[in-house]
């Protein structure tokens, strides 16, 4: 009867051990499952902020440190967002649209001198500066045209 009890009791005891892997096996799969998850969200919130950088470095112009010039004349600096009259006379007399004085106002001729660039240019001949105009123009400011 002992021996009966006792192997009664072994083959318990390894049914439990069997069971006990099984769940430790189940734990484990849901803990590597549970670390995917964190993976792929973390990996999301990565995209999410390497797109955002993007953006903000598209937005953000580099600065004009300092152009060796060959002429005594003062450039003025490149425009963050909207240029000045100033830099828009001085692009538009290098590209050879303008012949006034650069006084910083702005007048019928530098109007007119604006209108001229943009027909030439295919765009309204609207006589503002605009966003299409001055990324056109902006690559006048520093060299001039034959």
């Amino acid at each position: 009867m002992v021996k009966r009890g006792l192997a009664v009791a072994m083959v318990l005891f390894f049914f439990v051990s069997l069971s006990g892997c099984a769940t430790s096996a189940r734990q484990k799969d849901l803990e590597i499952q549970r670390l995917r998850n964190q993976v792929s969200v973390l990996q999301t919130q990565l995209d999410q902020r390497q797109e955002e950088t993007a953006v903000a470095r598209s937005a953000v112009k580099p600065k004009v440190v300092s152009m060796p010039m060959r002429s005594s004349k003062k450039v003025i600096g490149e425009a963050k967002l909207r240029p000045s009259i100033k830099q828009v006379q001085i692009a538009l007399k290098n590209a050879g649209y303008y012949s006034g004085a650069i006084d910083g106002k702005l007048g019928s001729q530098t109007r007119d001198a604006i209108k001229a660039f943009q027909r030439a240019n295919n765009l309204l001949a609207d006589g503002r500066v605009g966003k299409k105009t001055w990324s056109l123009l902006r690559g006048h400011l520093y060299k001039k045209v034959k």
